[in-house]
């Protein structure tokens, strides 16, 4: 696996799977821009300076509104989008990168918001359905589309619709943070988050270790998915905050996933010893058969052997709310401090 994905986001991105092989013949086209044709375009002419402003105002507004540039995805598309976008649907899994720059979409599915942090800054986003509707997408007049699935069919078919760029919602937080600003015209927004998140990061270290963290200290973050499968997370959603510069240690054999670049690792309970740290996070699974198997885990004597349970360091929260994003990642830094008072 080459990029950090989150166990349910994989779940998710089978679905999509055909999705649009079945919706794309129905599809017609749609221009491309629905900008208003420029009221002022031309006129030199004002005999008075008030109208004259008047017009250049709505001159610039209007160019603002109809310019386009070119812009490349990662996926090597190079499509035409627009300056500003105003009406943005987004289909990906880190909505909240989009709430932390102060940008609100028309459409988004849903069903990926229930139970996130951010769940209650989406009244008033128009439900595109997961995987997404072309109708409805095509219904909500769309200026930018930013999808986060992969395959030719999906950017065929929702190109046909507006311009979309396939963006990668795994990349890295800073990474992820300044490419969006790009593509939104918010580049200084995103560059002003960006700093103000290191700084209350960093804030967070120095009072956890005021307050008792010692240096060196290693974490865990372990969860269950249906099948009995237990997971050790790397580099993804919580595990990416405890691991910042100034934070927790991974173990030996967590650093050898994250090495990987791996966003996650199915083992074995009867190796938990080797992945366990100082510290262990366990995120509280969505399905009751996995919820289950958690409450099999937290009964069995391997787990109740493990320093950090005999110590009392052992800390649970939600798996929704361990997301990538940027609206999570800035609430978990409030979140950890309070967690690690229980």
């Amino acid at each position: 696996m080459n990029k950090a994905r989150q166990p349910f986001a994989i779940l998710c991105i089978l679905f999509l799977m055909g999705a649009f092989l079945l919706a794309c013949s129905s599809n017609k086209n749609e221009p491309g821009s629905n900008a208003a044709a420029n009221p002022a375009a031309g006129n030199t002419a004002a005999t008075s300076a008030p109208a004259t402003e008047t017009a250049v105002a709505a001159n610039t507004s209007s160019d603002s509104a109809a310019a386009t540039r070119p812009y490349t995805d990662y996926r090597g598309h190079t499509v035409e989008i627009p300056v500003n976008p105003q009406r943005i649907i987004y289909s990906g899994e880190t909505y909240g990168d989009l709430i932390a720059l102060g940008v609100q979409a028309i459409g988004y599915p849903l069903s990926m918001g229930e139970g996130q942090v951010f769940e209650d800054k989406l009244t008033g986003v128009e439900d595109v359905g997961f995987p997404i509707n072309l109708e409805k997408t095509l219904e909500l007049q769309p200026d930018l589309i930013i999808y986060a699935g992969i395959e030719a069919a999906d950017f065929d078919a929702l190109s046909k619709i507006a311009p979309t760029i396939i963006f990668d919602t795994f990349a890295p937080l800073k990474d992820r943070m300044l490419e969006i600003g790009d593509i939104l015209g918010k580049t200084a927004e995103a560059e002003a988050w960006l700093a103000q998140y290191q700084t209350q990061e960093d804030a967070m270290w120095a009072q956890l270790k005021a307050s008792g963290m010692k240096e060196g200290e290693t974490a865990s973050v372990f969860t269950y998915y249906p099948g009995d499968r237990l997971f050790v997370m790397a580099t993804t959603g919580l595990s990416q905050v405890l691991y910042g510069e100034n934070g927790f240690k991974p173990t030996p054999a967590i650093q050898k996933v994250l090495d990987a670049d791996m966003g996650f690792q199915e083992i074995s309970m009867e190796v938990i010893q080797e992945y366990a740290g100082d510290r262990i996070f366990l995120l509280t699974p969505v399905a009751d058969e996995a919820k289950k198997s958690t409450e099999k885990l937290l009964e069995s004597a391997v787990w109740k052997s493990l320093p950090a349970v005999k110590n009392g360091h052992v800390y649970t929260q939600d798996i929704m709310k361990t997301s990538s994003d940027a609206a999570t990642r800035e609430w978990l830094l409030g979140e950890i401090p309070s967690m690690l008072k229980q």
